[in-house]
């Protein structure tokens, strides 16, 4: 099941049109799976097709389509979903040991 297209900031916009003009783009992103995983593509970046109610992808030249707000990083910059992917890196850092958020006493 797809999760609903969450707009994107359209500072991203300027990142992707830049990164269109480079002959090849490494971009990693969450598939769409039961459980969070990441995927990659990589080669020229074609574009930017908006897919009306689906929003907004990358098109590759491979014909691999990416949408904008499932990618976590393009060519080592951060995307739209780096905050989600870095929540599931810092999840076993915010265990509390069975305690709630007050003080002993």
């Amino acid at each position: 099941m797809k999760p609903k297209y969450m707009p994107v900031d359209p500072g991203y916009f300027e990142i992707f049109e830049r990164e269109m003009e480079k002959d090849d783009a490494r971009v990693i992103y969450f598939a769409f799976a039961g459980e969070p995983k990441l995927e990659e593509s990589r080669g020229k970046i074609t574009g930017v097709e908006d897919q009306g109610k689906e929003g907004h992808c990358l098109r590759f030249e491979n014909n691999d389509q990416v949408r904008l707000d499932r990618i976590v990083v393009i060519n080592g910059i951060p995307g739209p979903a780096y905050d989600e992917y870095d929540s599931y890196a810092l999840a076993p850092l915010t265990c509390q040991a069975g305690y709630d958020d007050c003080f002993m006493e």
